[in-house]
Parts: structure tokens; C-alpha cells; sequence
């Protein structure tokens, strides 16, 4: 039985993963699944081991490392905007673990080198910075502009690079802006893309901070459960020496997300949003990505929804509070 960890299990993404490998396992086989973070829901997914503890803390990596898992998700991190405001522990939580991370599965593979885990690492869209083309190939230059995103470009090459030697057979996945997320607001700057849908959903103002005109890349939770699952089973070969894939998703404007939400629950929903620009985040998001065409994911089986308004679907079949 092959031996999981999910880094950042707490989390709404780990939640999701953990559900969907009770449910369906790797490769159709039943796993032992370990989560780590600082937290869990009160009523989470009920796997047999739950670790409470700071990947920031030390020796607490390394130690992880030598229980010589099997499948490593790698989805802890702070989000996008409090990475870009507190300088000093985004380095700290969203560079500095994983590296030691990796250091420590590099010294148990040469203890014994038949042990090379798999390794997904969660990556992002932020890892690119503009100009930007109208759509993004899988050969456009990672150059991000935010600390977020150069921490997570870094993590990206120390995982291709200890892939490289060995160590390791990793992979990281950028995923989309995952929308609509469930639960309450994270300090992403980003997050309003979920609050625009999810309050009104729930009879509760949401507050717009950028035009209507803005265009972001999505995905569902759901579908970031599909990645993962299929990135810790795929033949990672196929992948050659670039270790790091676009992901697909749905580019939308905020009007035409807001136009979905209207024809999935109606005007009087949508009037629960409220416009109050906000200049910090503007410009935040002013430096993102807008759309893809990632076809070297979907061509190695990678799949998500082909419109905002099955994005919105998935909301309302998993997430939806039933009365």
C-alpha cells in the first residue's frame, strides 16, 4: 500500500485531494494518507494520521523526510498577498522548507537509492510576469514579478533540478486561480474571484475591487483534485527534462463570470455584488496572467471545465451549504 503525504492537508485544496484518494486511491489502489499543517476542519476527511506542526519550524522537513513516503503533495504555502506583505515569512514558509524538504529526501535516497518519492509540488500562474501575450504557450518565459511568484519559480527549479540528479522524480503543477472556493476569504489577493460568486450564493454581499473587465485564468476545486491525483500517478518520463506544466482552465472576465452567476441563480443574486475599487489590488492583479492555451498538460491527460459556468456547477453539486 503505497504511503501519502499531503503538505497543507488542512487546507481547502489537501481537503479535497484527501476525499478523492479515500474515495478513489492512486491508481485505483487503496493508500495510507498522512496530513501535516497547522490546522484541520472539524469535520474533515477522516484519514487515520492528522500531524499538527509549522513547516517552518526546524528539524520538522527533515524529519517528514525520513519516513520515506512514497507520494509527496506539496500544496503548503501563504497565499499570494500576504507573501507580498510580509516579505520576510513568505521567503521563510514558501522557499526555505522546501528546500529543506528536498535536502532531506536526497539524503535518504543515497542512503538507499532504490527510494526516489514522487513529488508534486503545487505551483502557480504567478511564476509568469508581462508583458504578456494574448494567450500563454508552454514555452513562454517564467519570469515572475511578485515575491510570491519568484518563490514559487525557485521551488520550481530546485524540484527539476534534484529530479535531474535522481534524487527525486518530481513535478510541479501551476494551477489556475481555483474558483469558486468554498468556506470563507483567504488573504489571496485573488480571493474575491470566489467571493463574487460564493456570498451572493449564500444571500451575503460580496465586494468587487477591480473592473468588470478583468480577465483571470480558473479552475474548480474539483478539477485541482483531478490534477494532483493525476500528477502522483503519470508516467513523469513524459515530461523530459521540463519538470514544471501549465494547467488548463477557463479564461473569463469578471463580467462574464458575473453573467454565469446571473443565468445560475438570477438577478436578484448578482445584485449582491457590490463595486468598491480597491488601487492594492488592481495593481496586484494588473500583474497576472490572463490565458492560457496549455497543451502539453492535456495532452499528457490533464482535464478541467470548458466554461465558467460548469466552474460555478461545481460549486453548487459540492460546496452549496444544503439548507
Amino acid at each position: 500500500m503505497s504511503r501519502v503525504l499531503i503538505l497543507g492537508g488542512g487546507g481547502m485544496v489537501g481537503q479535497k485531494l484527501a476525499h478523492r484518494l479515500l474515495a478513489d486511491g492512486l491508481n485505483g489502489a487503496a493508500c495510507e494518507i498522512t496530513l501535516h499543517d497547522m490546522a484541520f476542519p472539524p469535520s474533515g476527511a477522516e484519514v487515520a494520521d492528522q500531524r499538527r506542526g509549522n513547516l517552518a519550524d526546524a528539524g520538522q522537513m527533515e524529519a517528514l523526510a525520513a519516513e520515506k513516503f512514497d507520494v509527496i503533495f506539496h500544496l503548503a504555502s501563504i497565499v499570494s498577498g500576504e507573501a507580498e506583505a510580509d516579505f520576510d515569512k513568505g521567503w521563510q514558509v514558501n522557499m526555505f522548507p522546501t528546500w529543506r524538504l528536498l535536502e532531506g529526501l536526497r539524503a535518504e535516497h543515497e542512503a538507499d537509492e532504490g527510494y526516489r518519492p514522487r513529488l508534486v509540488f503545487t505551483s502557480s500562474i504567478a511564476v509568469f510576469g508581462g508583458p504578456y501575450p494574448d494567450v500563454i504557450g508552454d514555452d513562454y518565459l517564467s519570469a515572475p514579478q511578485t515575491s510570491y511568484g519568484a518563490q514559487k519559480s525557485i521551488c520550481e527549479a530546485m524540484i527539476s533540478d534534484f529530479s535531474r540528479k535522481g534524487f527525486i522524480d518530481g513535478i510541479s503543477i501551476r494551477l489556475p486561480t481555483i474558483c469558486v472556493r468554498p468556506g470563507k476569504a483567504n488573504l489571496a489577493a485573488s480571493s474575491f474571484f470566489s467571493g463574487i460568486i460564493r456570498e451572493p450564493l449564500n444571500g451575503v454581499e460580496a465586494v468587487l475591487p477591480v473592473s468588470d473587465t478583468v480577465r483571470h485564468w480558473h479552475a474548480s476545486p474539483r478539477a485541482a483534485a483531478g490534477f494532483l491525483t493525476h500528477a502522483g500517478t503519470m508516467d513523469l518520463g513524459l515530461l523530459g527534462t521540463r519538470r514544471a506544466l501549465n494547467l488548463p482552465g477557463v479564461s473569463c472576465t469578471v463580467a462574464e463570470q458575473i453573467e454565469a452567476l446571473r443565468e445560475a441563480a438570477g438577478n436578484d443574486v448578482v445584485k449582491l455584488i457590490r463595486p468598491e475599487p480597491n488601487e492594492t489590488i488592481m495593481k496586484i492583479v494588473e500583474g497576472w496572467p490572463r490565458n492560457f492555451d496549455p497543451q502539453r498538460a492535456i495532452s499528457l491527460g490533464f482535464r478541467a471545465e470548458k466554461t465558467f459556468a460548469e466552474i460555478i456547477q461545481v460549486y453548487l453539486d459540492d460546496d452549496l451549504p444544503k439548507p
